[in-house]
């Protein structure tokens, strides 16, 4: 496990390195695709060795810690943000796998993960593994990443389908360059696809397994403290991402404000003004909420951790709600911010204006909508079954 100074290493040399990738944002979006300077400052901070184990030169960061590291980043470029949360948790996914496969992707003790759960490519039995098939859309960073989860379809012998999560190098994937979008356009989230490759056995997993009873650190025994249940780790760094971009849009918004008049009134200064005054109040505590929130399902998920075991469907279910209301949360702060902003805000020079587009897009994702994510939760607030076994 990572030590205090370690962690507080990689958060100096994030915070440092926001302006860069706040001054990089622009170009990033318009190239679609986060500039290079972003990647080399966020390794050279160690963000990439985050969710590593320790056995393989990793910082090995709990999930709190990453939940932090992930926020800042995502303050500084929510494009960014949200591709260091694929590459963490991805990275961390890799634990799932046999040693042989953690061997191979964690040899370096840094890595870059990106995974596409959507089952939409097929595996075929050979000897020794399997030969895999298929197109993924809206893979996440997997135009820097070492490696890509894909999730296909295998038929068993008595004719019924297994999906299974297959492993595979970026380097022996075709990626398209098709992402065409109005948020979250840094991510680079291209289609990729795959013609009869082999896989061997030992990078596959069960999705059903990864997504839902499997809980890391295969090598290990016993209880680790990183035996996460992996949506709800996932969605705990989702949830980090659009809370961080929240910050972001604060932060800009106070820079912005000083000696801003409002256009035909006698107001000369924004800061004076009583409307605004409430309105970056509201904006403030519905981010303060949501860093509240979000202390509550990281003691659950770090409890169960520590005890080798996965958090209860229950649990599960309240932190799909909770964490889908806290990204809302996240998402209103930045559209109150946007709303005071001004018609000017809308420039594409303007950094606001793509934070909020950004936290929009983002919001979309079908791991963090909102209406799913509550009805799950208040299912089994009600005493029923969730109703899913995606927890």
């Amino acid at each position: 496990m990572a030590t205090e100074e370690e962690l507080a290493s990689v958060l100096d040399g994030v915070r440092a390195a926001v302006p860069v990738l706040r001054r990089n944002g622009e170009e990033s979006e318009q190239r679609r695709w986060i500039v290079e300077e972003n990647v080399q400052v966020l390794e050279k901070a160690g963000v990439f060795r985050s969710a590593v184990p320790r056995t393989y030169g990793g910082l090995d960061l709990d999930a709190a810690q990453q939940a932090r590291v992930i926020s800042e980043v995502a303050r500084g470029c929510p494009s960014t943000g949200w591709l260091t949360m694929v590459w963490l948790t991805s990275a961390w996914a890799v634990s799932l796998y046999p040693d042989r496969a953690q061997e191979e992707v964690f040899a370096s003790g840094s890595t870059r993960v990106s995974i596409v759960f959507a089952p939409s490519g097929t595996l075929k039995p050979v000897d020794g593994g399997y030969r895999l098939d298929g197109t993924w859309r809206y893979n996440s960073g997997v135009r820097g990443a070492d490696w890509d989860l894909l999730a296909a379809l295998v038929e068993l012998p008595d004719g019924t389908h297994q999906e299974l999560v297959a492993l595979v190098p970026t380097a022996e994937l075709a990626v398209e360059d098709d992402w065409y979008v109005s948020s979250g356009a840094g991510t680079g989230s291209c289609t990729v696809k795959a013609a009869d490759l082999f896989v061997p056995a030992h990078r596959t997993v069960p999705l059903e397994e990864a997504m839902v009873s499997a809980t890391g650190n295969r090598s290990n025994t016993g209880a680790t403290g990183r035996n996460y249940g992996l949506l709800g780790y996932i969605l705990s760094s989702v949830a980090a991402t659009l809370v961080g971009i929240a910050e972001g849009a604060y932060g800009l918004f106070l820079e912005r404000v000083p000696g801003r008049g409002i256009t035909y009134t006698d107001w000369t200064d924004q800061r004076e003004h009583p409307p605004t005054q409430q309105q970056l109040a509201v904006a403030a505590n519905k981010i303060e909420a949501a860093r509240a929130l979000s202390e509550r399902w990281l003691e659950v998920l770090q409890r169960a951790a520590d005890a080798g075991e996965q958090p209860t469907d229950e649990e599960k279910a309240v932190i799909r709600g909770q964490t889908a209301y806290a990204g809302q949360l996240a998402k209103e702060a930045v559209e109150t911010l946007y709303a005071a902003s001004g018609g000017s805000v809308i420039r594409t020079d303007v950094d606001l204006q793509r934070f909020h587009r950004d936290i929009q897009g983002f919001s979309l994702h079908a791991l963090v909508q909102l209406g799913a994510n509550l009805e799950v939760q208040g299912r089994v607030l009600m005493g029923l079954e969730p109703g899913t076994y995606f927890l």
